[in-house]
Parts: C-alpha cells; sequence; structure tokens
C-alpha cells in the first residue's frame, strides 16, 4: 500500500489488524492526524481546562463520551484502542509501557481527548517546496523538553514540548505564514535558531523520536508539540493514563484545509 495516497479508513484498518505499528509521518497526505490521552472522568475536567489554557501545544480536535472508545466528528468507525499504531500507558507518571493495542485496559470511566498534530501540516509545507526533514529521511520528528512554562490546571502542570524540523534560512517565513494559517494543528512555530533559549542544550539527542540532519544554510524551528501533555503526565503523576507513543498518530478523516482560518 502507498501510504502517502492510501485514505485515512484504509490506514486505520491495517493499523486494527496489527500489520503496521511504525509511525504516521507522510502519511494519508491532506488528512490531519491527532494527538491521544484517555483519563479516567475524575480527571478530565482538570485536563480539559488545561489543553483550553494551553491552546498552542494542546489544541482540542474532539473530547469522546465517557466510556466510549468510538468518536463522532473527527473519525468515523475509528476504534480509539485499537486504531493508533502504537501507544504508551503511564501510572503515576512512569512509564508502564508501550502497546500496539490498548482495549484490554479499557475502563467505563474513561474519557479521550483528541489533540491536533503537527504532521498536520506537513504536507501543505511539502507542497511549497519547504523541505520536511524527517519525511525525506523516514525518520519520526525530533521532540525535545523545553523550559517554557505551561499554564497550570487542577492536577496538571509542566512545560512544553516541542518538534523541530531544520527549514532554510531563506524559507523560514514561508514556514511561519503556512503554519501559522493552522492554529488547530499547534500553529506558528513558537521559537526558531538558538536551541539554548528554550532550554534545549543537546540537539543532537531529542528527549522523543530521531534526530534529522541540519544541512548548512538551515535554522533549526520549533512548533509546539502534542507530546507536551505526555511531559505533563510525567511531572503531575496521575494513577493511570493511555497516550499516543510519540510520532505514532490517529489519522483523522478530517482534510487539513478545513483547521484552516
Amino acid at each position: 500500500m502507498d501510504f502517502e495516497t492510501a485514505t485515512p479508513r484504509e490506514v486505520r484498518q491495517l493499523i486494527r489488524e496489527g500489520k503496521y505499528t511504525g509511525q504516521t509521518s507522510g502519511m494519508c497526505r491532506g488528512y490531519a492526524q491527532a494527538n491521544l490521552v484517555v483519563l479516567p472522568k475524575d480527571l478530565a475536567y482538570d485536563f480539559l481546562l488545561f489543553a483550553q489554557r494551553n491552546p498552542r501545544p494542546c489544541p482540542l480536535l474532539e473530547v469522546s463520551d465517557t466510556g466510549s472508545r468510538t468518536l463522532h466528528e473527527i473519525a468515523e468507525g475509528a476504534d480509539i484502542a485499537k486504531d493508533i499504531p502504537k501507544y504508551r500507558i503511564y501510572k503515576k507518571g512512569e512509564l508502564e509501557g508501550e502497546y500496539t493495542d490498548v482495549s484490554e485496559f479499557w475502563r467505563r470511566d474513561f474519557v479521550s481527548f483528541l489533540i491536533g498534530c503537527s504532521f498536520s501540516f506537513e504536507g501543505d509545507l511539502i507542497a511549497a517546496d519547504v523541505p520536511v526533514r524527517q519525511i525525506e529521511e523516514h525518520k519520526n520528528v525530533p521532540m525535545y523538553n523545553t523550559n517554557i512554562p505551561c499554564r497550570s490546571a487542577g492536577v496538571f502542570h509542566g512545560n512544553m514540548v516541542v518538534s523541530m524540523r531544520p527549514i532554510p534560512y531563506a524559507l523560514v517565513p514561508k514556514a511561519v505564514l503556512i503554519t501559522g494559517q493552522m492554529p488547530r494543528v499547534h500553529g506558528a512555530p513558537i521559537h526558531i535558531g538558538d536551541p539554548s533559549v528554550i532550554g534545549i542544550n543537546d540537539l543532537e539527542h531529542p528527549d522523543y523520536g530521531e534526530m534529522v540532519t541540519i544541512h548548512e544554510g538551515e535554522v533549526p524551528v520549533f512548533w509546539p508539540c502534542g507530546v507536551t501533555p505526555q511531559n505533563v503526565i510525567m511531572q503531575s503523576k496521575p494513577d493511570f493514563v493511555i497516550t499516543h507513543a510519540p510520532g505514532h498518530m490517529l489519522i483523522t478523516d478530517v482534510k487539513n484545509v478545513n483547521l484552516k482560518y
């Protein structure tokens, strides 16, 4: 299957059957992808408030009904517990393990939050001849913890995570304009240039994902990232949380063009 031109439903079916477990950057060109956070209902209001207070790293696309593994808006027929290539389970802030199916852990009190993903704007960058290096190199996007504080809400507190893409200097304004039109998938960059300014001391070793090549004449550009909730979970230490594994997203039926201003 050509994953770039496949439909979201086709790819979700392969993932559900366990036939694909890799990262999803570059898949289903033109369609939005989503990060996942699944929490018990007694924490759901705090997280909803956290997302509303931090719309750059946590732009909400949909919130599920309590206990439901299906969605009403962004992915008809999707199964939240099976249709993401890889999940993570955190217990009291510690990573317990990674799974390709979390249906055995599902509870009737779970609420799922689907959060916009920067993979969604990469097709627009490529169409405008702005290189997207992790797609070129078939890697997962590099992501980093930062010193940028999020606004706290209830039990949730911590710093932002960012994704990085190297952009040729002359194309940085174009990249800013293109991504700035899509605030529901993180929007414009949060920082351009010197990574130490936002607390990244070793660009060569991402906290999540894989390092990509930065060519001469390129500058690292950083976008708010939907892995931010995982960093917040590790700092806030709730009893039990399910998330996507970084880079392994839910591919939705929503076209990117419908997420623009």
